[in-house]
């Protein structure tokens, strides 16, 4: 699913047009951007959490000519999904029916 996708599937099934739905969704990526710039996490009970990770400096090795070189330390977005999240994507199986019991 594309963005597009995205906001013509939140306008059906919020009610809104697609042109609010495109703006929700431009105003909800803004703003995980700016909370992430500011180092906050942000956390969606059910659905999971945005947060920024620092990556240490390390050595790394140009796959061309196999120099070594030195990569720079970094902050990088990181999303952990939540159990609701996890839960949607492997529902669990369903369970057998109970056998009859042991007198």
């Amino acid at each position: 699913m594309n963005k597009s996708e995205l906001v013509a599937s939140i306008a059906k099934k919020s009610g809104l047009s697609q042109a609010q739905s495109a703006d929700a969704l431009n105003a909800f990526i803004s703003t995980v951007g700016e909370a992430l710039q500011a180092g906050d996490s942000i956390a969606l009970v059910g659905f999971g959490t945005f947060a920024v990770k620092e990556r240490a400096a390390r050595t790394g090795r140009n796959p061309q000519t196999g120099e070594e070189m030195q990569i720079p330390a970094s902050k990088v977005p990181n999303f952990k999904a939540g159990k609701g999240l996890k839960d949607a994507v492997n529902p669990a199986p369903k369970k057998a029916p109970a056998k009859g019991k042991k007198k």
